[in-house]
């Protein structure tokens, strides 16, 4: 005669051997055990902003670079002298774009590998 009760006991058993090979079970409360010396450890983050302003400004000087590059060292002159007199946004934009000698070393470097 089968024991209902007993089919029952052994696939718990099974399924709690199967838990058991991959590493899970039951651990008490508050204890050190499995979970905690296997938790992922997340790195610790870097600041966003910091990484935001260094892509901006990088991206802000290849913009001018390209621009110097293309339409010329003088063009690009006249034109920052243009937004210098108009309102106060074009001055800001003229301060902005206002080439560095990192820019100029850029556009030098573009200008030579476009010829």
């Amino acid at each position: 005669m089968v024991d209902r009760n007993m089919q029952d006991f052994r696939g718990r058993l099974g399924r709690i051997g199967r838990i058991h090979r991959k590493g899970g079970g039951f651990e008490a409360d508050g204890a050190l055990g499995m979970a905690y010396y296997n938790a992922k450890r997340h790195p610790r983050r870097r600041p966003r902003l910091l990484f935001l302003l260094l892509f901006l400004a990088v991206a802000l000087v290849g913009l001018k670079a390209g621009l110097m590059a293309t339409i010329g060292p003088d063009a690009y002159g006249a034109r920052l002298a243009t937004l210098r007199q108009g309102t106060e946004l074009d001055r800001l934009g003229a301060w902005v774009l206002t080439a560095d000698p990192v820019t100029v070393t850029l556009a030098g470097q573009i200008r030579r590998h476009l010829n």
